[in-house]
């Protein structure tokens, strides 16, 4: 049997039909000078049909409200607790009544946030507004509840913070301080080992000496991670939103981290950015992935993260196999920056050293696929300060075409001495995970990335030891506590609910590859199986196995409501490869 087949019980196959050509579509022979049909010329090795990789980055922009359309903040409540505009340059409608009778009709008759908080932030323009508008359009609060304790702000960044970001008034005399000390300590090592072959004595150092520069100095108290077999969800660009995040803390992971986070955004207060530092409650290990080509750049972000955001520990990125983010010198191309990824560890965890967080790194085996690097740099990540080391069983040039190679993940782990190692790569049921563990018993743990995507359960999978088979109105209800936590997340106005469904159907661009463990002949499913056309046992299951873009937006509009006119959704993620 094909291992790259995903084969599916006979009752449950829907024959392939095929289609009849039409007889213009056929292109005729073409004919040579004496009548005679010649055949078809041979495609060349340059005429083939380009493989999709990467992102879809012609596709249409995200919804954007006008703002005319928007209602200002200060009429939120109704007519009765509104207050007077104070802003004469505000763009936002301060018509209540022509908002309302524009307003598009409610989604649904409850309000998750109000029946959450006791009061919805969001008011008249919530999408659910009839559950806590009285007659007169004024928005209720519950007994006991103060308008002042839920903001619509996220206080990830407050004001201040941000004004002194984006005016370059932030102070990093701590980071340049320990950025100088090691570029300096990089410098005179470099000179030493030029200078071994010259007759010039070394001059010896007067007064007492200290092995400051020999042991990495640490906090006395500080507080240690126990990142010892625990279940690791790997950062995952755009689908890895706090929502996503919650809901595999339902089904049992250990570790969480945010999206990935470029370093310059960060120190330059930019909202969208600091929103992926935003932390959960139910998050009791959380870190967030910083990127960046520039030591000055990723330690200023460090500094920052450290002293205003929530986190346990920041990751450092050298695995992103993104054309625009290698090219600059970030991601997995400071693989190959060799003095600039010195200095940027050893920075970075001394910085965090001073904040009782962990640094840690995730890398790719290397760059090209026929060298790979990473059983060489691990122990160089362990002397420069890394708490925690992750391997992604892939080179930059396969990214996610090939197998992940866990022989090679067992050598990396075999190169620390003392760190933890963790294993990343094809991890999609508990069967994988014993693989795993069984090829590489050094490891200290093993990150899920896409098998979370396309079936977030594989925790508990692993946590249980079995395979489960959750039924299509249970894979329904989990799809509804993500709208859910969306709305509370993005809000429940018209931008938060298109917010909401754009990432909700970002996910089912992963999460239609799953196939039901009742219909497979052979389970359990692998990552890299493509599944023949099937049925589900159920009109619903069947929808949620389309791989056609307009069934996904079906799901959404049964959890919100119809979509906007002229709505056309083609992932961000091409999501091709098997």
């Amino acid at each position: 049997m094909d291992e790259t087949v995903c084969y599916i019980k006979p009752e449950f196959l829907v024959p392939r039909i095929p289609e009849e050509k039409k007889p213009e579509d056929v292109t005729p022979a073409a004919k040579a000078d004496n009548g005679t049909e010649e055949p078809p010329a041979k495609k060349g090795r340059f005429d083939k049909k380009k493989k999709n990789r990467g992102q879809n980055k012609n596709r249409d922009l995200p919804f954007k409200e006008q703002d005319d359309a928007r209602l200002c903040k200060t009429l939120l409540d109704g007519k009765l607790n509104s207050e007077k505009c104070s802003n004469p340059r505000c763009r936002f409608s301060h018509d209540l009544e022509r908002f309302i009778q524009l307003k598009p009709k409610d989604i649904g008759d409850s309000c998750y946030i109000y029946s959450l908080k006791g009061y919805c932030n969001f008011g008249v323009t919530c999408r659910f507004a009839g559950a806590h508008l009285d007659e007169e359009s004024n928005n209720k609060i519950s007994e006991g509840i103060k308008r002042e304790d839920h903001n619509l702000v996220s206080m990830c960044l407050s004001f201040d913070l941000q004004n002194q970001l984006r005016k370059k008034s932030y102070n990093y005399s701590k980071a340049n301080k320990i950025i100088s000390k090691f570029e300096r300590l990089q410098k005179e090592s470099k000179e030493e080992v030029d200078g071994l072959g010259s007759d010039t004595p070394k001059a010896k150092p007067i007064g007492s000496c200290t092995d400051e520069d020999l042991v990495k100095l640490r906090s006395p108290e500080r507080k240690k991670i126990n990142f010892k077999d625990k279940l690791y969800l790997s950062p995952l660009t755009t689908v890895g939103n706090l929502p996503f995040r919650r809901i595999c803390k339902e089904y049992g992971v250990d570790i969480t981290c945010g999206e990935m986070a470029c370093s310059v955004p960060i120190i330059n207060g930019m909202m969208q950015e600091w929103a992926l530092t935003k932390r959960h409650p139910s998050e009791d290990l959380f870190g967030v992935q910083i990127c960046g080509h520039n030591q000055k750049l990723v330690s200023y972000a460090t500094q920052v993260i450290a002293e205003h955001a929530d986190v346990d520990f920041v990751d450092l990125n050298l695995g992103c196999p993104i054309d625009l983010i290698f090219n600059q010198g970030g991601g997995s191309a400071l693989l190959r920056r060799r003095n600039i990824l010195e200095v940027m560890i050893q920075s970075c965890s001394r910085i965090l050293a001073d904040y009782d967080k962990e640094f840690t790194v995730k890398t790719r085996m290397g760059i090209y696929a026929n060298k790979y690097v990473a059983h060489e740099l691990v122990p160089k990540f362990e002397e420069w300060g890394a708490s925690l080391v992750t391997i992604h069983g892939r080179t930059k040039e396969q990214r996610y075409t090939k197998k992940a190679d866990w022989d090679y993940i067992r050598q990396c782990a075999q190169q620390a001495k003392s760190i933890p190692i963790y294993g990343n790569g094809d991890i999609f049921c508990y069967q994988d995970y014993l693989d795993a563990k069984e090829r590489a018993p050094e490891l200290a743990g093993v990150m899920v990335g896409r098998g979370a995507l396309i079936k977030p359960w594989v925790f508990q999978e692993i946590k249980e030891q079995k395979n489960l088979d959750p039924s299509s109105n249970e894979r329904m209800d989990m799809l509804k506590r993500y709208v859910n936590y969306g709305l509370e997340h993005w809000g429940s106005d018209t931008k938060g609910v298109e917010n909401t469904r754009r990432f909700l159907l970002e996910w089912q661009s992963f999460l239609y590859r799953y196939v039901p463990s009742g219909l497979l002949e052979r389970p359990p499913q692998k990552i890299n199986q493509r599944p023949e056309a099937f049925r589900g046992r159920d009109d619903l299951e069947t929808l949620m196995a389309s791989p056609n873009c307009s069934d996904w937006v079906k799901l959404s509009e049964m959890l919100l409501g119809p979509v906007p006119d002229g709505f056309n959704f083609v992932p961000k993620h091409k999501a091709n490869s098997y």
